[in-house]
């Protein structure tokens, strides 16, 4: 069985190969001839997993899925949500973003916040969706030096170190990419 992920990256195409079962083959957007930028222009983080696995679909006939990720700042009603990875600017960098939110967080007391990842996988006649949802705040400052996107400054609930101070491991098991990760690979393992 064939699916493919919808993704140009294969650092996250191996490393999510190595949780799926050994009968499904994954495939890469670059595999596929898949070489266009998917436009992601919906208002929600459901709405641009559910393009892109359905734009694989519609185009290429392949089953597929695809994620998308945001952070909910709940002082910034939401923000950055659906913009978390060009908040500061269109060039899509990791240290303006964290740079922007903590200036936006800085009067805040309440720095409550949630990572939202919502898996979409488009098959045959169905779609389906898969929500992980990690709960924590964001940090005065920058914590650690792992991961990436805004990893250094959110401190999930129940821990006193930042997703950039854990280990991979750690981080897989209770991120909002993880939940997502497993809701889905326990319906593949089902069907």
């Amino acid at each position: 069985m064939k699916i493919v992920f919808a993704t140009h990256n294969l650092n996250k195409l191996k490393e999510v190969q190595l949780l799926v079962p050994s009968h499904i083959q994954l495939l890469s957007l670059t595999d596929i001839g898949c070489d266009e930028d998917i436009i992601e222009d919906a208002s929600t983080i459901e709405g641009n997993a559910l393009i892109k696995a359905n734009y694989v679909r519609n185009n290429y006939g392949y089953d597929c899925f695809a994620d998308d990720t945001g952070l909910e700042v709940k002082a910034l009603n939401g923000e950055p949500g659906v913009y978390s990875a060009r908040y500061a600017g269109e060039q899509k960098n990791d240290l303006d973003n964290i740079n922007k939110l903590l200036i936006n967080l800085a009067v805040q007391s309440d720095r409550t916040a949630r990572f939202k990842t919502v898996i979409a996988f488009a098959k045959a006649k169905e779609t389906q969706t898969f929500t992980g949802i990690c709960n924590g705040i964001i940090t005065k400052e920058r914590l650690g030096d792992g991961g990436f996107g805004y990893d250094p400054v959110f401190l999930p609930d129940g821990y006193d170190v930042t997703f950039a101070q854990m280990s991979l491991s750690l981080k897989s098991k209770i991120s909002h990419r993880g939940i997502a990760m497993t809701k889905f690979l326990s319906y593949l393992n089902e069907s």
